[in-house]
């Protein structure tokens, strides 16, 4: 969990949708908020039943404004009944309501590849339109394809519709005007670099076209809302129980095969950085020092992983015994 937070207030709300409230945040002093990348995300407390101010509920929602407005920072928030509480939280919130926000993180910023090719589905138009935003101001080469029920469930829809780089596919409208991976995606371009958010069933669906079509996973960059219905799973015939080494004072916890590590460290008074506790966010990310980790993120690039990053909040060991940079 973040040790800093900033006091704001809810300067400005309204529904872009039927289910889904914009809210602009200012800081309570009236001073600036701090630069972020476009693709950021903030982690934003609100006390279950609406109130804000309290801790009792965290949660991350990405940055959808220009980049470049100090003074305000905009989110949008999808009232989603199948939710972990969160979001019915937020649209209790009102103009004039306090909250308390994190500094901006980012695991899904832009490549440096030429061209980008943005996918949306749903409520993970968000982060993306921040890089259109961006990619407006400085020239950049791009195409957004939005994925949506509907038009009325589409978010932001008015400043859309019209952009020329825009394209819309509306699941209640002919099949031909749907997404289609083949023609709007095509094969890989070693200029162009991809990126994907939205519903679980949408981002499984843009990954695995993808891959078929020959895309290496390097040109694929992606955020979810929560962790993919396989996350977490144990590989056959691991029984999951093992035992972590902190590096830095050699000792020693075990993990029991229904406890993750992230909570065996806060249970024994560690003070580890954490965020989501689902492995897609990336807050918690420590190094392995000796033994064999059992990736269960969904964060993590290849690459990262063999460089020893791990995610204690989701993954686990394939060896009795897991030291950990701490």
């Amino acid at each position: 969990m973040s040790a800093n937070w900033t006091d704001v207030v809810v300067v400005a709300r309204h529904d872009t949708t039927p289910r889904i409230a914009v809210f602009d945040l200012a800081r309570t002093d009236g001073g600036e908020l701090g630069e972020y990348e476009p693709g950021a995300h903030i982690d934003v407390t609100v006390e279950e039943g609406g109130k804000a101010g309290r801790l009792d509920l965290i949660r991350q929602y990405s940055l959808c404004g220009p980049p470049d407005l100090r003074k305000q920072y905009r989110i949008a928030v999808l009232n989603d009944p199948a939710s972990r509480g969160g979001s019915r939280a937020m649209h209790a919130v009102a103009e004039g309501d306090t909250l308390r926000i994190s500094a901006p993180r980012n695991r899904f910023g832009l490549s440096s590849a030429r061209r980008h090719l943005l996918l949306a589905g749903g409520i993970g138009i968000t982060p993306l339109l921040s890089m259109a935003q961006a990619l407006d101001a400085a020239g950049g080469d791009y195409q957004l394809h939005y994925c949506v029920r509907s038009r009325e469930d589409a978010a932001f829809a008015e400043d859309l519709e019209r952009h020329p780089r825009v394209t819309f596919h509306y699941d209640d409208q002919p099949a031909p005007q749907r997404l289609d991976m083949e023609r709007d995606a095509g094969p890989p371009d070693a200029d162009t670099a991809l990126y994907v958010c939205g519903p679980g069933g949408f981002m499984d669906h843009v990954l695995g076209r993808a891959a078929e079509l020959g895309w290496p996973s390097s040109a694929l960059h992606k955020e979810r809302f929560s962790a993919p219905a396989n996350a977490g799973e144990p590989e056959q015939g691991a029984d999951g129980a093992f035992t972590v080494r902190l590096s830095s004072t050699g000792v020693e916890y075990t993990v029991a095969a229904d406890e993750n590590v992230l909570d065996v460290l806060l249970a024994n008074g560690f003070d580890a950085p954490y965020s989501c506790g689902q492995g897609i966010c990336g807050e918690c990310i420590v190094r392995v020092r000796a033994g064999d980790p059992d990736h269960r993120d969904d964060v993590l690039t290849d690459e990262e992983r063999a460089e020893g990053m791990f995610t204690p909040c989701s993954s686990r060991s394939r060896t009795p015994l897991l030291e950990l940079e701490l």
